[in-house]
């Protein structure tokens, strides 16, 4: 609403039981931060998520064949 325009910063305020100063720091936080949704970061988290995810999954191989190998083995003893 602050953004907007519509109503003042205090009769945003007022509306909502809350101090002007609240209200214009909301607004600050928002116009500062909204822009970090469009940036270069979610691109890195992302590849952050990707590169883990791979890691992950070459340790499942890992674990499988070396599972596998000690089921061989296992049964050759018994």
């Amino acid at each position: 609403m602050a953004i907007q325009g519509h109503k003042t910063i205090n009769e945003i305020a007022t509306d909502f039981g809350v101090h002007p100063n609240q209200v214009t720091a909301w607004k600050k936080k928002l116009l500062e931060s909204s822009t970090d949704a469009f940036t270069r970061k979610n691109e890195k988290r992302e590849e952050d998520f990707e590169s883990e995810r791979e890691k992950l999954f070459s340790q499942i191989g890992q674990l499988k064949v070396e599972n596998d190998f000690l089921k061989k083995t296992v049964g050759r003893v018994d």
